[in-house]
């Protein structure tokens, strides 16, 4: 067996935007997920398994560490969030609504459109060290 680092010092965090729909918000998780760890160059650090069942049956790809997600308020907290991961250089993605109407090419033009301010934001889906993540994630409670 391969020697793991502590399952606690690292771990993925989302913050989901409690005042949009749920149908919307499982989307926007899955879009920022599979951004968060396919474009941040950091799929080593993030310490995937290779599970196996009593068949032989695999289950790739489920990371060592924790992942959880949060509930914020309004758009406003994921956006504070946001500028605390920019400000400490902590890989994130998020999604907004901008991200949500027409083709790829459309989102990315109705994005490029509107003002960072008027952004409302779905999420946030971050990855980093356990300790820091929590100085200004652990004011928010576990999404249910």
């Amino acid at each position: 067996m391969e020697h793991l680092p502590d399952e606690h010092s690292k771990r993925f965090i989302a913050v989901l935007n409690k005042k949009v729909e749920a149908g919307k918000l499982l989307n926007a998780l899955g879009h920022m997920t599979a951004g968060l760890t396919g474009g941040s160059g950091r799929a080593e650090e993030m310490c995937f398994l290779q599970y196996e069942d009593k068949d032989g049956g695999k289950h790739p790809n489920i990371s060592h560490f924790p992942f959880i997600v949060l509930k914020a308020e309004n758009s406003n907290k994921i956006r504070k969030v946001r500028e605390e991961a920019i400000a400490r250089g902590i890989p994130f993605t998020d999604f907004t609504s901008t991200m949500t109407v027409g083709t790829s090419r459309e989102q990315q033009d109705a994005t490029k459109a509107t003002p960072e301010e008027e952004l409302e934001y779905y999420g946030i889906c971050l990855f980093g060290e356990t300790s820091v993540l929590r100085e200004f994630t652990g004011k928010f409670s576990l999404f249910q």
